[in-house]
């Protein structure tokens, strides 16, 4: 996410954390480093004026010059005006409407604005407990309506039917009659994008917008669109009343000046952010948790919410009373990595690692690792429930069958099996209180290498990630 962007500031916030005194000078450097970084990350030239001015009042001003940390002190500055900049605390949806709340979803083609409904409509059924119903009005595109009618089912909320003859101000008006009379608390609107901002597209929303009176117009802008993303935004927000914007991929390789820009320029809060492809990868824009992103400082809280929302807990229950009776098989060893997996894989939960732990796993590594994470799950699916929960069964002939059913050499079995057992023998000291023991004789996190895949710490290894 803003990896340039990321990789720039971390260095600048190291720079200015090792300051034992702030003088005007070095501030004036400090500040040159800043203004240049955020404008190759595409972020609006006001906007990097308005922000250098204030960091620069501020960082001269008595918080700083007069702290025992000054260093410290300017990179708190730096993070509160990022936080600032992009619309400080979190901005939720208003459904503060007689039933159903409609929420008219506008854009421009391929900013993923169809894919970003049904991820709406997924968080507002899981996290608002909302019956939703969605429809698209875009008539020029068919394949858009099939879309959406695929990712809607994928989010578990109704999809209201439109065809490509119909008028979208029409389309719109039998969808609310629908939702009124079968009791929805929301009906979501697709509206059509075009490539470029023309006076057709903005008439017609302007006429769905007073048919429908929504009680949320969002605007779903690409965040690698960079200064485009901030033009585009701006012609919105005079055509139409917006109440809040959503960045999407945010999880591709963009400066992130978006994310700094389209706030300020428009005025209303960035409500959502787009983190993944998948129909859950919809998260709550959280100005102050980003602002701590961008400076390399990582997203615990993120990090926190992401594993508990992909660990099973009758599944860890089930592995604790397991490794409290000292019996753990392969069918555990394969569910872990299936956890793994579904709380986003390795380069997911690094992503919100502060830059200097992160930074140490290069993106070859991770995709070993990933990679080499598949492999296993290969190797063990393709052997038999028994051998499974008796690894003592697979001697030679097995192995080499296990090989070829997975497609993978006989080494690569026997690697597997080791690592197992590692684990197995951890589990049963863990059964028997020597954890500390145990720990002091492995010298603390370091005995877990051999545990790691190849390239993050594993046999044949670098240093490990964390």
């Amino acid at each position: 996410m803003a990896t340039a962007l990321t990789d720039k500031f971390s260095r600048i916030v190291k720079q200015m954390s090792g300051q034992a005194r702030i003088t005007e000078a070095n501030v004036q450097d400090m500040m040159r480093e800043v203004r240049m970084a955020l404008l190759e990350a595409d972020v609006a030239l006001p906007v990097v004026r308005d922000f250098v001015a204030r960091v620069k009042d501020k960082a001269m001003g008595e918080e700083v010059l007069g702290s025992l940390k000054p260093g410290q002190a300017l990179v708190g500055i730096v993070n509160r005006e990022l936080a600032a900049t992009m619309g400080e605390g979190v901005a939720d949806i208003n459904l503060a409407a007689q039933p159903p709340a409609v929420i008219l979803m506008a854009g421009l083609q391929g900013a993923g604005k169809t894919t970003t409904t049904a991820k709406l409509a997924k968080h507002l059924i899981e996290k608002r407990k909302k019956k939703v119903l969605t429809v698209s009005g875009d008539v020029y595109r068919p394949a858009a309506i099939e879309q959406l009618k695929t990712v809607t089912r994928q989010a578990g909320a109704e999809w209201f039917p439109s065809t490509a003859d119909q008028k979208p101000l029409d389309i719109a008006a039998a969808a609310l009659d629908y939702a009124r009379k079968h009791h929805f608390d929301v009906l979501l609107v697709d509206t059509a994008g075009r490539l470029a901002i023309d006076e057709l597209l903005m008439n017609e929303i302007k006429g769905l917008h007073a048919a429908l009176k929504p009680v949320e117009t969002l605007f779903v802008v690409d965040a690698m669109q960079g200064q485009d993303a901030v033009n585009t935004a701006k012609a919105f927000k005079e055509a139409l009343p917006l109440t809040g914007i959503i960045l999407t991929k945010m999880d591709g390789d963009s400066r992130g000046g978006a994310a700094l820009s389209v706030r300020q320029i428009t005025g209303v809060p960035i409500k959502f952010a787009g983190v993944s492809e998948k129909i859950d990868g919809l998260e709550r824009f959280d100005a102050e948790r980003h602002a701590g992103r961008i400076l390399g400082m990582g997203d615990i809280v993120a990090l926190v919410e992401q594993v508990s929302a992909g660990v099973d807990v009758e599944a860890a229950k089930k592995l604790a009373g397991k490794v409290k009776s000292g019996h753990f098989d392969l069918e555990d060893f394969l569910a872990q990595l299936q956890q793994m997996k579904q709380m986003g894989g390795l380069s997911g939960l690094m992503d919100k690692l502060p830059a200097q732990l992160a930074g140490k796993a290069t993106d070859a590594d991770l995709t070993r690792a990933e990679r080499d994470v598949r492999r296993k799950e290969g190797i063990i699916h393709s052997m038999t429930p028994l051998e499974r929960r008796k690894p003592e069964l697979i001697k030679a002939t097995r192995k080499k069958r296990i090989a070829a059913g997975a497609g993978v050499q006989v080494q690569e079995v026997n690697r597997l099996l080791n690592e197992f057992e590692q684990m197995q023998g951890m589990m049963k000291k863990m059964k028997g209180g020597g954890l500390m023991k145990m720990m002091k004789r492995m010298g603390g996190m370091g005995g877990l290498k051999g545990m790691m895949p190849p390239g993050m710490g594993g046999p044949g290894g670098g240093k490990l990630p964390f």
